[in-house]
């Protein structure tokens, strides 16, 4: 549970149905070989909620390889032992399969990208240990204990006006006094809209 200190720091929590849980244990498609697949890119606008509304900017995910079933166990293993940092322990030993960029940033590589179809499409799911930037660091605010980055795009191949997503570029999963797991954001998830799927990342899998 967090006290009146963190909650200065706008966190937010999610329960056991949070994101990054589902993307953990949410069966990923691996029946598919990735040894000469081209990079696709996603293009999409984040825009602000809640204390962050009226700002936009762009994000650029490019996905090199989808991540393996045996990728997905050793987060799940990783968060079963070390908790939330266990998993950003893990998320930093893996090796880059895309990378995701914000306007005016070099970008970050992206640890792990699941593919998981949907009624209407594919779900693409993602997560990596959060770079800290200096400013936070230098500042030894709590932000820098928010380590998680994840997000989810939700493409609709019948109509494509209607592929949305959101971003958590600050998470930590905690456990609470009830025993459950929450998914604790620093400020607020961001919405990601006028999606652009320029290569139907994963159609073809």
């Amino acid at each position: 549970m967090i006290g009146s200190k963190a909650s200065r720091f706008s966190a937010r929590k999610f329960g056991y149905s949070g994101l990054l849980l589902a993307m953990l244990v949410a069966a990923s498609l691996s029946a598919y070989s990735q040894g000469d697949r081209k990079p696709e890119t996603i293009d999409a606008q984040a825009m602000g909620t809640s204390t962050q509304m009226g700002r936009n900017v762009g994000v650029k995910i490019i996905i090199n390889q989808f991540s393996t079933p045996e990728d997905r166990q050793v987060l799940i293993d990783a968060f079963k032992k070390g908790k939330s940092q266990g998993l950003v322990d893990a998320l930093t030993k893996m090796k880059s399969v895309g990378r995701i960029a914000i306007t005016g940033t070099v970008g970050s590589d992206l640890s792990y990208i699941a593919l998981i179809p949907s009624p209407t499409g594919r779900k693409i799911r993602f997560a990596t240990n959060r770079p800290i930037r200096f400013g936070e660091a230098y500042n030894n605010g709590r932000s820098t204990d928010y380590n998680l980055t994840a997000g989810e795009i939700d493409l609709n191949d019948s109509d494509k006006s209607k592929s949305a997503g959101v971003l958590y570029p600050a998470a930590q999963l905690v456990i609470n006094k009830q025993g459950q797991l929450q998914f604790e954001l620093f400020q607020n998830p961001w919405k990601l809209v006028n999606i652009i799927d320029w290569n139907g990342a994963g159609s073809k899998e």
